[in-house]
């Protein structure tokens, strides 16, 4: 009996040592979830986030979802991180859906703009007036990106403030970014909608169009929010987050190397070009983790 007792508790024993070396309660831990919109921009520094986690010992899981389910996400707690949130004016409708469900915090970009865009060797074309005056140079169209976006709400209005007689065509932004590109290889006449930082201006000489009615509104600060009570799970994180902060150049960098390594033959691989980023920064992002 003595001995079955022994055997038991052994085995009870050897099954507890099993369990916690294929699920240690600190590797749970450091399961993040980062939600990211699929635009270049969002892609690139939820990667960039996702290196700099994966370093320091965190496993983190990737969920690309559209704007409104990343919110969403956060405020159901299914997403921890967010590092895309542009305030006060482009996300303010969502922000105030769910204030009270997310946690916002430290801006770590100042100076977003929104607008229409043309390429710069359209001289004549300098305000978005000047559409309504050559609606035939641009066949009545302006290129945009995914319905229901932010920007497009935006768009949607400028056309009322404006009495733009122009067809909005709602896409996503890789096709948009296919039209201009075909559009400027020819030196032909486009509009697209379209917002900084973001890496098509280091690739093509583009000009936004004045928006003499305010339409797209103030600049916005980009921050990042996270689920309600990660911040007290992973006050590190937050620490670290808070120390995050981008120019545009930097920001104007990091998107290109993302974009070539998404687009690259060998397939879609992202996550090299935060590596590589992150490896010609190591001074700067090493100051993030530093104490202040």
């Amino acid at each position: 009996m003595k001995k079955w007792k022994a055997a038991a508790i052994i085995a009870l024993l050897f099954t507890l040592v099993l369990a916690s070396c294929s699920n240690p309660l600190g590797n749970s831990k450091k399961k993040i979830k980062i939600g990211m919109i699929n635009w270049i921009d969002n892609i690139s520094t939820a990667y960039l986030w996702k290196v700099l986690l994966e370093e320091k010992g965190y496993d983190v899981e990737m969920m690309e979802l559209d704007k409104a389910a990343n919110w969403t996400g956060v405020a159901r707690g299914d997403i921890d991180i967010q590092g895309n949130v542009w305030l006060p004016i482009t996300d303010k409708p969502f922000y105030d859906k769910y204030k009270e469900d997310v946690d916002l915090h430290d801006e770590w970009y100042k100076g977003t703009k929104l607008g229409l865009a043309v390429p710069s060797y359209m001289k004549d074309i300098n305000t978005i007036d000047d559409l309504n005056k050559n609606t035939d140079q641009f066949g009545g169209k302006v290129f945009g990106i995914d319905p229901g976006s932010s920007l497009m709400q935006l768009t949607d209005k400028m056309k009322k403030d404006y009495n733009l007689d122009y067809t909005i065509v709602e896409s996503s932004e890789a096709a948009m970014l296919v039209e201009l590109k075909k559009a400027y290889e020819k030196k032909k006449p486009i509009a697209v909608t379209l917002w900084s930082p973001h890496w098509i201006f280091s690739d093509l000489e583009l000009k936004y169009l004045e928006d003499t009615k305010a339409s797209y509104g103030k600049p916005d600060n980009i921050q990042y929010m996270t689920r309600k009570g990660f911040a007290k799970e992973h006050p590190e994180i937050i620490k670290w987050m808070d120390n995050w902060e981008l120019n545009d150049n930097q920001m104007s960098e990091l998107i290109k190397y993302v974009n070539e390594a998404a687009e690259s033959d060998e397939g879609y691989y992202p996550e090299r070009g935060a590596k590589k980023w992150v490896e010609k920064n190591r001074e700067l992002t090493d100051s993030w983790f530093e104490e202040k």
